[in-house]
């Protein structure tokens, strides 16, 4: 890859300033410059800085990123990291982490995920509002540096980031998704959080649940803070979870090596800072649940977590975890727990506040505008299926049956 930036373009309101066919009118909106980065070596000063001082999610941390290009970005993939500006001051706005890949038959730009990315939201560098016209504005800056491509197809877009409005979720081409996103807000004295902010049914098994794998022993949220804990850790949590999801019939991307070592890895480089941690739910020395979270900016988000189910009859070892682990992060000064994307039941059971991810599907050529319409039509069929629960739980079965016969 280039190790420095390779095209800059600002979008402005002179008026002798051309306009290339992506900005369209935008020339009378406040001006946004483009550079576009394809290595990190040339952005990670600035990244490092507005990860520190600005405005960005777990999932835009430094660190998580890098993983992601260096172990599961595919082969055919190009690193396109764009930063956008104000034009008139030069001040940094924005970080984009993009990337753009071959599918069948066509190129498609997407956010740097790799699977393992639950939020596509950019680094913004403070707390200016955002209007549609804005966010406009500064992606068409964006769309002006990046490669030629046929489609653009960016899921995951939280509305907010810290309670400042996303601006890829304000763009006019931007939709909503089929996804959610849950979380509670964390206040007050740890102590007395679950009754306070979690449904007092939650609250009751919480407490019951607590008492009944106290008489098994001791019972203990433990952090893994060396090096062989974490292995220690993680070797359970892989082992619980693919036990866990095999049994129910369920996809897992850690059944795949490059997503294993890669959460390993970032786990490992997390004792550095913290930003990357494991918990066990331990009854004497014996693991009931491990979970795997990201701590960034008061927030802590629930990533992965592993249990087992048939350690007490009638007892949720992963309900309890995220009960200790919320009171845990209470306790640290978070002010907020994220359960990441998914409508599981057991989240509107504790008392989670969803909201509704957006999504860019947009064609740009006709190469492009197949693929995109079958991702709108796959988007609108799976919404028409989850709104009929009979069908849905239909669908459930035989795709759980079908894995069952491959696994």
């Amino acid at each position: 890859m280039a190790g420095q930036a390779m095209r800059i373009v600002a979008v402005g309101d002179a008026p002798d300033q051309p306009l290339s066919s992506d900005v369209g009118g935008l020339g009378a909106v406040a001006g946004y410059a483009a550079r576009l980065h394809t290595s990190f070596d040339t952005v990670k000063p600035l990244w490092l800085r507005l990860e520190e001082t600005g405005l960005c999610t777990g999932h835009q941390g430094f660190a998580w990123v890098e993983g992601i290009a260096k172990r599961l970005m595919p082969e055919n993939a190009e690193l396109l990291v764009v930063e956008v500006n104000d034009a008139a001051t030069d001040a940094p706005v924005m970080l984009l982490p993009l990337m753009r890949r071959r599918a069948r038959g066509h190129t498609v730009i997407e956010w740097l995920s790799g699977g393992v990315c639950d939020y596509s939201a950019p680094l913004l560098a403070d707390a200016r509002p955002w209007t549609r016209q804005s966010a406009d504005a500064a992606w068409a800056a964006v769309c002006a540096v990046l490669p030629p491509t046929d489609r653009f197809h960016i899921a995951g877009i939280p509305r907010q980031i810290h309670g400042i409005d996303n601006p890829l979720a304000l763009l006019s081409a931007v939709r909503d998704s089929i996804q959610i996103a849950s979380g509670l807000a964390l206040d007050g004295n740890p102590e007395t959080l679950i009754k306070r902010i979690c449904k007092s049914s939650f609250a009751k098994n919480f407490h019951k649940h607590c008492r009944r794998f106290q008489q098994m022993g001791k019972l203990d949220l433990v952090e893994a803070e060396t090096p062989d804990m974490v292995e220690e850790q993680f070797a359970t949590l892989l082992e619980l979870r693919l036990n866990r999801f095999r049994e129910l019939g369920r996809f897992d991307l850690l059944t795949q090596a490059p997503v294993v070592e890669f959460y390993r890895n970032a786990a490992l480089q997390g004792l550095s800072d913290g930003s990357v941690r494991l918990f066990g739910l331990r009854v004497g020395e014996a693991y009931l649940a491990v979970i795997y979270v990201l701590v960034m900016k008061g927030t802590l988000h629930a990533l992965l977590l592993g249990i087992d189910q048939d350690a007490v009859p009638n007892v949720s070892p992963g309900l309890t975890t995220i009960g200790k682990l919320m009171v845990w992060a209470r306790e640290q000064g978070l002010g907020y727990f994220d359960l990441s994307v998914g409508s599981q039941g057991y989240k509107q059971h504790i008392g989670a506040s969803s909201a509704v991810l957006a999504e860019l599907c947009e064609a740009v050529t006709l190469k492009g505008r197949g693929s995109t319409a079958y991702i709108k039509l796959r988007g609108k069929t799976e919404l028409f299926v989850r709104s009929k629960p009979g069908l849905y739980k239909a669908v459930q079965g035989v795709m759980r049956r079908f894995r069952r016969l491959k696994n």
